[in-house]
């Protein structure tokens, strides 16, 4: 298949561009510049459009005279840009929207996650606009056939990405700095909310499974895999990765708020709840499916991926004295119930 990703070159769609190319398909790649890409070796088989993919007549020039089966918009995060891309790519074979898990209801009624769970949440911006993208897809889909296919990811990490719900996402690497020195991390609530965490491999591979499928377009999945882990888990599992035992204050949700507003919608709108999502819809069309990297295995990968290079292991120092400000609070808080409860 001659298949078209707009973006291409993250955390996802460079897992996803190895694993076509790997398939022996002709792969494009509609990007401004490609930049130092986690996967730059393995995307030099592929084409590279270079158009700034927000802008429709680069997007226009660059794919003027070219043909695809599929067009995979990454990087599609409000609803103007994929009413953009119904006008750009009318014709097309299928056209993949990545969206994203975040968009089912919060708080969860059910612990189990399906496709016909609500999309509801309004409790986070990202996750409402990629929401609206879903709906203007799907009604373009019913009244003028338009081949959509909407996939959603849930929280995906590789080689680059320690993935956490108090961390830094642009210098994960913080979170293992802090482990190392017996700095304390953060974890919401008592830590037994459970999530399910997916390698970007992994999901790479049940993405290629639904490109070029007539009877995924119309139609939404997500791709996860199957092992759920408590958030107490998954800092065990990363400090055991770095050879160390963490240090851990359990925060409320509130307080890692007020001290973080910016966390408040990826908090709040998605990692505090517990979210195990079931993969039955996936696995009618791509019954061979299994996420095959436990993350035991996975964190095991990445935190090598840090360690091979110093380069890679930049530091958020503003995350690192919030943080210490924040425990420092609640142990305070702590010391202080025991003394009042010795008291009485």
């Amino acid at each position: 298949m001659r298949i078209l990703f707009v973006g291409g070159t993250g955390l996802l769609s460079g897992a996803a561009s190895v694993a076509v190319l790997e398939a022996g398909h002709e792969l494009f790649l509609l990007n401004p510049n490609l930049g130092e890409a986690n996967f730059a070796e393995a995307h030099r088989p592929a084409q590279v459009l270079r158009a700034d993919a927000h802008i429709e007549s680069e997007v226009r020039a660059a794919t003027a005279g070219l043909d695809f089966d599929v067009v995979v918009q990454w990087i599609g995060y409000r609803p103007d840009l994929i009413a953009r891309d119904l006008r750009v790519f009318r014709g097309i074979g299928q056209y993949v929207f990545i969206s994203t898990t975040a968009v089912y209801e919060k708080p969860p009624s059910t612990w189990l996650v399906s496709e016909r769970t609500p999309i509801t949440n309004r409790s986070w911006g990202y996750a409402t606009d990629k929401a609206a993208c879903e709906e203007l897809l799907m009604a373009a889909y019913e009244e003028n056939g338009f081949p959509a296919t909407v996939i959603r990811p849930a929280l995906t990490y590789g080689a680059s990405q320690i993935p956490v719900p108090v961390g830094s996402w642009e210098k994960p690497y913080t979170i293992v700095d802090r482990m190392r020195r017996g700095a304390p991390v953060i974890i919401p609530g008592d830590g037994t909310a459970i999530y399910t965490i997916t390698h970007n491999s992994d999901f790479a591979r049940g993405l290629l499974a639904l490109l070029g499928r007539a009877d995924a377009i119309g139609e939404d999945f997500h791709i996860t895999s199957d092992e759920a882990l408590s958030w107490n888990q998954v800092y065990d599992l990363i400090a055991k990765a770095a050879g160390v035992s963490p240090s851990v204050v359990h925060v409320p949700t509130a307080g890692i708020v007020a001290s973080s507003p910016e966390l408040r919608g990826g908090l709040w709108g998605n990692l505090s709840w517990s979210a195990v999502f079931d993969n039955s819809k996936l696995r009618r069309l791509a019954p061979d499916f299994e996420a095959l990297v436990p993350f035991s295995e996975g964190i095991r990968r990445t935190v090598a991926w840090f360690d091979a290079d110093a380069r890679r292991r930049e530091i958020d120092w503003l995350a690192n004295r919030r943080w210490d400000a924040l425990a420092a609070v609640y142990r305070a808080a702590l010391a202080a119930a025991r003394d009042a409860g010795a008291g009485l």
